[in-house]
């Protein structure tokens, strides 16, 4: 009896065994089979340049096309919802942003999604501050004459949504510096960088790649930066902080996210594969130049980073009385 015990538990711990080994095999292993979108909730932005960027990288490692679509619309709702509604299989991504992520849950409580647990995190690919900027035609060099011109009249700014960093930023400003504007928001960036160079609006905040060539072309002009450091790039720009509003931080950021329940072996190697990208020398120094800090992070940082960022914003929404109409 004793022997045949052994032989029992000796059989047991070989199978045990090869099912351990089959579930690692399986989980470095997951090939897709057919082509995987990447959906971009946001017409015209870096969102769109950091997609497209990864994305012939990503068809390469995983040996199927990658295909990324723009579903613009409701500040990212619209692509965000899609995504959630998605088969959690790893064949439809989302390039997510501060607002459908962790400025909505605040902004819009009726929000379709919950994105902590409608969404599974990849990783945080970047992070960044943004420009404080007005068009040429606004008389004022500074962030102090910014000021004081919109105590004395009714300046208007764009963001690149409702609920984006771009408007809540401004938004922050506004509770710091005690003044007024009008908030005019737009379908994604471009629009609303072609209306500011264009005079149509005022100001706004928005990150490096979308408006330092207009800075440079002299048809913007660079005010403060909202970040804890000056850019590299524009090291005469000075951060709002350090013009007299101590504190003063909004960072921007970028990651890639899927429908929750895709399971753990496809997260892991998608989180793979784009930390290798996003770190790759060519990727990087592309990032690089557009002002971004790569972060690469793993799922489970970048689920902390949700948290914590939409905690910070819940703070500037109840203070400045934000609403989405």
């Amino acid at each position: 009896m004793m022997i045949k015990s052994i032989k029992s538990l000796a059989l047991c711990g070989v199978a045990l065994a090869a099912c351990c080994t089959s579930a690692a095999a399986a989980a470095e292993q997951w090939q897709p089979t057919k082509p995987i979108r990447i959906v971009v909730p946001i017409v015209g932005s870096t969102n769109d340049i950091l997609a497209r960027l990864v994305a012939p990288e990503l068809e390469a490692a995983l040996g199927q096309p990658v295909i990324v679509e723009n579903k613009g619309g409701g500040g990212g709702l619209i692509g965000t919802s899609e995504v959630v509604r998605a088969k959690p299989d790893g064949y439809t991504l989302l390039v997510g942003f501060n607002g459908p992520i962790s400025i909505n849950p605040t902004l819009l409580p009726q929000t379709s999604y919950d994105p902590k647990k409608d969404l599974a995190p990849i990783t945080l690919a970047v992070r960044g501050p943004q420009f404080l900027v007005v068009n040429s035609k606004v008389p004022v060099k500074t962030l102090e004459e910014f000021i004081a011109l919109a105590k004395t009249r009714n300046l208007s700014y764009a963001s690149v949504s409702v609920g984006s960093s771009s408007h809540l930023t401004m938004e922050m400003l506004k509770l710091a510096a005690h003044i007024k504007m009008t908030h005019v928001p737009y379908r994604g960036a471009g629009p609303a960088v072609v209306d500011l160079v264009g005079g149509q609006v005022d100001a706004a905040f928005l990150v490096p790649g979308n408006i330092q060539q207009y800075a440079r072309d002299g048809r913007a002009r660079l005010l403060a930066t909202s970040g804890e450091q000056r850019f590299p790039s524009a090291p005469d720009v000075p951060t709002v902080a350090e013009r007299g509003f101590s504190g003063f931080n909004a960072t921007s950021w970028i990651g890639f996210l899927a429908p929750a329940g895709t399971p753990p072996n496809i997260i892991d190697r998608l989180n793979k594969e784009f930390v290798r990208i996003l770190r790759s020398d060519a990727v990087h120094k592309q990032l690089e130049e557009m002002e971004f800090e790569v972060v690469a992070s793993t799922p489970q940082e970048f689920s902390q980073w949700i948290s914590d960022d939409t905690e910070r914003w819940a703070k500037v929404i109840k203070a400045a009385h934000v609403t989405a109409n």
